[in-house]
């Protein structure tokens, strides 16, 4: 029997990838053929995100090349959830489009309408994994969020915050380990409460406390709101035998004024006495954070504060986005809208600033030794590694190896730091572990 080939492309977070992950095991194997080219799909389908401006503008233009082709094209994601009726009129070319709402019904939608059978529900639980390294899976502990941040979508796309089961979670986590992931990275909009909801007094520490028995190489949390990082928390990173030391924290801003004004629970003094505790704690953590320029109120003295701020911290790792106004949220209709072009030279001005502190911070590492893991193979003798220093994704620096013996992803690794760059790190192999 002919296979049907199904063509798949995610944009967006790594939550989206998750959703991408579960909507390709819906396809049993048996009947159907999963392909990278859209030449040969007999069906496409588009993972859409509709956080910013720039996303949405990346899902139509990917609508728009997918179209050409032969296939059937099948839309989801936040942006179809967000504007489901403007997209049907706008874009009738597309086959069918599937809000996130429509989730647990969409292998029935697709046997209506497309006349595939034989499909299985859709189920985060089973996945068919895509990260770009066999060694590396996400896993995600909870959906939506309750912040409601002046410039976020996330709670009208997403719901309100709703934390997994714990005991599906680590069913997940040891499915995940026996099949040979290495590294487990820990997502949620809001990853830092999960338990809370659940009344009986469950929280996040609970969780690691299951997973770091599980003996993956390492665990990496993201998304920490500052405000709920708990001393037991840090203490407990302190302690595990396979949690990171690794501490993403978007702050957004370092001005109490912004803060305010988008609507962020947390305060610059509590800030800088949270980092201060991590770094006293766990010395070698490894801090990231992003921000926003330009919100709307911003004013040059605010910027100067965010400066100061990040000179003192010294990030490991920081990345700023432009303000993006989005219809639908509060800070849409706020006065004092900064202009693009400030916008702009806001961010050079953040990015210019933590150029200089990575390029000091990381000449400290040279003549250290670390714990890596292999990511990728770039060539015959290059490899891409990952430690508690570095996260798979663009937002951090790069740690490189030149190695004359062979290496497979997944290998566990010890490396000397022989260079370092701006933001890069390049090693040298000292054994395999």
């Amino acid at each position: 029997m002919k296979k049907t080939k199904i063509g798949l492309v995610s944009l967006g977070c790594s939550k989206n990838l998750i959703d991408s992950e579960a909507v390709l095991a819906m396809f049993p194997l048996d009947r159907f053929a999963l392909t990278n080219s859209p030449e040969e799909a007999d069906v496409l389908l588009l993972n859409t995100c509709g956080f910013i401006a720039s996303a949405k503008e990346e899902a139509i233009a990917n609508i728009l090349d997918l179209v050409k082709y032969k296939a059937p094209l099948v839309v989801f994601g936040c942006f179809v959830e967000r504007n489901l009726e403007e997209l049907k009129s706008a874009l009738p070319e597309v086959k069918l489009w599937i809000p996130l709402r429509d989730y647990p019904r969409m292998h029935k939608i697709f046997a209506e309408v497309l006349g595939l059978e034989g499909l299985l529900p859709f189920n985060p639980m089973r996945r068919v994994i895509s990260t770009s390294s066999s060694s590396l899976a996400y896993l995600r502990i909870s959906e939506g969020c309750d912040h409601f941040c002046n410039f976020c979508a996330i709670p009208y796309i997403r719901g309100r915050y709703r934390s997994r089961r714990m005991d599906e979670i680590l069913l997940e986590a040891r499915n995940l380990k026996e099949k040979g992931i290495k590294e487990l990275d820990v997502i949620g909009q809001d990853t830092a409460i999960y338990g809370t909801d659940f009344k009986d007094g469950t929280s996040l520490v609970t969780l690691l406390k299951e997973l770091d028995k599980l003996g993956f190489w390492g665990i990496r949390l993201f998304y920490l709101y500052p405000e709920e990082i708990t001393s037991s928390l840090i203490d407990f990173i302190a302690e595990s035998k396979s949690i990171l030391p690794y501490f993403d924290i978007p702050i957004q801003s370092a001005s109490d004024h912004v803060l305010r004004l988008m609507n962020r629970h947390n305060n610059v003094h509590d800030m800088y006495l949270l980092f201060d505790e991590i770094r006293r704690k766990i010395p070698h953590a490894t801090l990231r954070t992003t921000m926003i320029s330009g919100f709307p109120g911003e004013t040059s003295e605010d910027q100067k504060k965010t400066l100061k701020f990040i000179e003192n911290i010294a990030f490991d790792h920081l990345g700023v986005f432009r303000y993006s106004r989005e219809e639908g949220t509060p800070a849409y209709e706020f006065p004092h809208q900064v202009r693009e072009s400030t916008k702009k030279r806001r961010r050079d001005e953040i990015m210019e600033r933590q150029r200089l502190i990575s390029k000091e911070r990381l000449s400290s590492y040279v003549g250290k030794t670390m714990k890596a893991l292999v990511h990728a193979k770039i060539n015959s003798s290059l490899y891409s590694l990952l430690s508690a220093w570095n996260a798979p994704d663009d937002l951090d620096g790069k740690l490189l190896l030149h190695s004359d013996k062979a290496l497979s992803v997944g290998d566990e690794i010890k490396v000397r730091i022989k260079k370092s760059f701006v933001y890069d790190l390049e090693a040298e192999l000292l054994e395999i572990l």
